[in-house]
């Protein structure tokens, strides 16, 4: 797990952020936890396709980088193959920053030599983290520490967990305001697609907002229609959904019409 940092630069950046796109052995589910002292980070940085592969795209974003790379994965590329492929046709690529895994757990991970300080990656096996704009490596260290250290749960939970470690870590130098969790499984559609846009602590709230739809919202994605399958709702799905915000487990939201 080589620690990986660059040069200090005064280049403009956007999106800084720490970020980890990881792959769940046991399920074959991909995802991205990225937080950042930018709105809206979920809008703009995680890209997941099912089956294929997790991107982040941070520091001077270039989403068209994300598309490429997610196309490369599913005609049979690599994920450093497919990093490669999509940087070597961008001109700006020293300022980018990415983070990639593939279906089978091979991850990469991109920082251009222009990306703020301090920055760097990490990577394993299911994983890649990186960051820029950050206090310091202990950012990125505690993520991988807490991404190899719980396999016991699901991949959402330690994705959280990551971005808690992150932040008690240190996180942004600059400060919090927004953090995003996403998640896909086998469906075309996301198992966990979670935003905080605007926070002065985005993931304390993002733990907190999961949490609730963890009780409430994950039994309902779990019985809707499945390609060459069909939707199933149990009775208690129903009956919990019908209950009040505040009368189901978890609680959260209002009784107010």
């Amino acid at each position: 797990m080589p620690l990986t940092t660059f040069p200090n630069s005064q280049a403009p950046t956007f999106a800084n952020t720490y970020s980890i796109v990881a792959r769940c052995a046991h399920t074959g589910e991909l995802g991205v936890a990225v937080a950042s002292a930018v709105p809206a980070v979920g809008a703009i940085c995680p890209y997941v396709r099912s089956g294929v592969g997790a991107v982040t795209t941070q520091s001077w974003i270039n989403p068209y980088l994300a598309s490429d790379i997610l196309d490369a994965l599913e005609a049979g590329a690599s994920a450093q193959d497919a990093l490669d492929r999509a940087l070597a046709s961008d001109a700006e690529a020293s300022l980018r920053q990415l983070g990639v895994v593939d279906s089978q757990g091979r991850s990469a991970s991109f920082t251009g030599a222009e990306c703020t300080h301090w920055h760097g990656s990490l990577l394993g096996f299911d994983y890649a983290i990186q960051g820029n704009m950050l206090t310091g490596a202990p950012v990125l260290e505690a993520m991988a520490k807490s991404f190899e250290n719980r396999t016991d749960t699901t991949l959402a939970e330690r994705l959280m967990r990551c971005l808690s470690a992150a932040q008690n870590a240190g996180g942004d130098k600059r400060g919090k305001q927004s953090a995003a969790l996403l998640v896909h499984g086998r469906e075309d559609y996301a198992l966990v697609d979670l935003r905080i846009d605007e926070d002065a602590d985005p993931v304390g709230r993002l733990r907190a907002t999961h949490n609730i739809a963890s009780s409430q919202l994950a039994p309902f994605v779990a019985g809707m229609p499945k390609r060459g399958g069909t939707s199933m709702f149990p009775r208690e799905v129903m009956d919990l959904l019908l209950l009040s915000p505040p009368d189901r487990p978890q609680g959260g939201g209002s009784r107010k019409p």
